[in-house]
């Protein structure tokens, strides 16, 4: 039997659909059917600018470059632009002025340095009150790095982007057995030729060494964090070529950093420049600051030492009229010793001196390169 409007069994035909019921007194209408709404006319997506653009940025932890740079290439990111290094010399120049007038001004209010001149250097309030208008400089050159290039300060200190500790300790040892050790022995020879002035300990020869021991190492990586990192960091990222850039870092540098202490003859100014040129030497060697500030401080405070116990004037390093040179001599090649050192001790700890990469400017990304 078949049913209505139902399909077609075995045999039958069909009847077509079934006729339509209209509802009864007791069942509600059926609902209307939902109106058509009209259609709005078709626009862009976005306006006629086009579409908007997106602000991509690498993932957090991306390195900075897409080729590994030297140190001294270290501002060469991928946003690098020449007027980088002016704003952050700027500055620079203006905040370190500023903290350095502010220490100053503190330590003769209190009455710590109340030489203006600050002239005698074994004098602990004067020694203490210049290094610390120097120490400032550190976190300037820090605020310089995030403020102009908005990179990490670490990139002030080597390729790695922090201070490699572990090298210190080793370095040290290179320094007192080359520099240190040349120190002594021209101390030694000026007091046999009758040209040094031996006094015995100075005044207050317990808080100098305190105040060496504790600030000259701080006030000497202040000094390569200034000549040797950021300036040399901005003369050299002018330049295209990484080793026209070392080289002419190295030599404007070094002019100014001699400069800077007020040599009272060309043989002081030749001595301090040759000084700046083995400590430039050292940073292109190793890839960071950590040799030449080992450097700087063996020197300074193997010099206050032997000032506080036999008198100021072996703080003074320049050569009296009619003095023998060879004190001077021996100085410099303690200096060149170390530099010697530090290049043979490259080839055994093989420290880094390119910065890791990862090429973004293709259109994939590949996987990064490690600091080598």
């Amino acid at each position: 039997m078949s049913v209505p409007g139902a399909g077609a069994g075995p045999g039958e035909s069909y009847a077509g659909p079934p006729p339509f019921l209209r509802p009864g007194p007791d069942q509600p209408p059926p609902a209307p059917w939902p109106t058509v709404q009209a259609i709005p006319p078709w626009a862009p997506p976005w306006p006629s600018g086009g579409a908007p653009q997106v602000a991509w940025a690498p993932p957090p932890g991306t390195p900075p470059h897409d080729v590994p740079q030297p140190f001294l290439h270290a501002m060469r990111a991928r946003d690098w632009g020449w007027w980088r290094p002016v704003l952050g010399l700027l500055l620079l120049g203006v905040v370190f002025a500023v903290a350095g007038a502010v220490v100053g001004v503190v330590g003769i209010l209190t009455g710590v340095s109340p030489d203006l001149t600050m002239g005698d250097l074994a004098d602990p309030g004067v020694l203490l009150v210049t290094n610390l208008t120097l120490i400032v400089g550190i976190p300037v050159v820090w605020l310089a790095w995030v403020v102009a290039h908005g990179m990490s300060p670490g990139w002030s200190s080597s390729v790695l982007a922090r201070l490699r500790w572990r090298l210190l300790p080793r370095f040290s040892v290179l320094a007192l057995l080359s520099l240190g050790v040349a120190i002594g022995l021209a101390v030694l020879l000026d007091v046999v030729a009758g040209d040094g002035d031996i006094e015995g300990p100075v005044e207050d020869w317990g808080w100098l060494l305190a105040v060496v021991l504790l600030t000259t190492p701080l006030q000497s990586a202040a000094e390569e964090y200034l000549f040797r990192g950021y300036l040399s960091q901005a003369i050299a990222g002018w330049i295209r070529t990484p080793a026209v850039g070392a080289v002419v870092a190295a030599v404007v540098t070094g002019a100014l950093f001699s400069l800077a202490h007020l040599p009272p003859d060309p043989v002081t100014f030749l001595d301090r420049f040759a000084f700046a040129l083995a400590a430039s030497a050292v940073v292109w060697l190793t890839g960071g600051l950590e040799a030449a500030i080992v450097l700087h401080a063996v020197n300074n405070v193997v010099v206050f030492v032997l000032a506080a116990l036999l008198g100021g004037g072996v703080a003074d390093q320049s050569l009296p009229e009619g003095a023998s040179p060879l004190p001077l001599l021996l100085g410099l090649a303690g200096t060149a010793a170390y530099v010697a050192l530090v290049a043979r001790r490259r080839r055994r700890a093989r420290p880094e001196t390119r910065t890791a990469a990862q090429d973004l400017r293709g259109p994939f990304l590949p996987e990064p390169v490690p600091a080598a």
